[in-house]
């Protein structure tokens, strides 16, 4: 992998002008193979979810257990202290309290503290006709502001499932964002809420994420949660 060659103060920049940013290349395709024909271990993950039963769309998708994958461990270990930065300057422009320690084992360690012991990172399978609704990944009293995805499928093997993300801010309607990404490109956007200059200082846009329509073929992504849950 090759986090620390990317122009981090623009990734940064990015990110908090948009609320979203793509790292181009971030897994090489046979670490994507790798984390894709894990899916079928029952072994590595502690959870399976539906989402028809719960209403969150149609497809499903699998929660990994610990330890993680090592390709998994080192994104979170190594994208963390580059976010953590961003992350404090979010809280502090929105007037929050929340502080976010140099490396993400000490973060992780907050989580625990919290009774969040759940680990998040998970892979998501969709096929024709499957689509995932309009959501925010929080699963606790504490969660990261900043979440990663990485598609792990080549573009070439389904048509639709692109990426969208939605930002409402105060006394405006909704504007989404759709977005496409190749095999292996990491796309980092913020999990809940941004901060944006208003007449008065900052307020706060509300983000959601999902994923559009399969209309054939299959996707396969990585989802990269840098708070555990409850």
């Amino acid at each position: 992998m090759t986090i620390r060659t990317f122009d981090w103060e623009a990734v940064r920049a990015g990110l908090d002008a948009r609320g979203h940013a793509i790292l181009p290349g971030l897994l090489p395709t046979a670490t994507c193979a790798e984390l894709s024909d894990l899916y079928d271990d029952r072994d590595r993950f502690r959870s399976r979810v539906v989402m028809r039963r719960h209403g969150y769309g149609e497809g499903e998708y699998k929660y990994f257990a610990y330890p993680l994958p090592e390709p998994v461990q080192h994104l979170r270990t190594m994208l963390y202290p580059e976010l953590a930065p961003l992350a404090a300057h979010w809280a502090e422009r929105l007037g929050d309290q929340t502080t976010y320690p140099p490396t993400h084992a000490d973060y992780l360690a907050a989580c625990h503290d919290a009774g969040q012991l759940r680990p998040t990172p998970l892979v998501l399978r969709y096929g024709p006709g499957d689509y995932n609704r309009l959501h925010q990944d929080l699963y606790g009293a504490i969660y990261f502001p900043i979440q990663l995805v990485v598609m792990l499928s080549d573009p070439r093997d389904y048509e639709g499932g692109e990426f969208v993300l939605t930002e409402t801010r105060p006394r405006m309607q909704t504007r989404a964002e759709v977005l496409t990404l190749g095999q292996g490109d990491g796309l980092l956007f913020a999990v809940n809420r941004r901060p944006v200059v208003a007449k008065r200082g900052y307020s706060a846009v509300a983000i959601r994420h999902g994923v559009s329509t399969i209309r054939s073929g299959h996707r396969t992504t990585l989802g990269v949660i840098f708070h555990d849950a409850i």
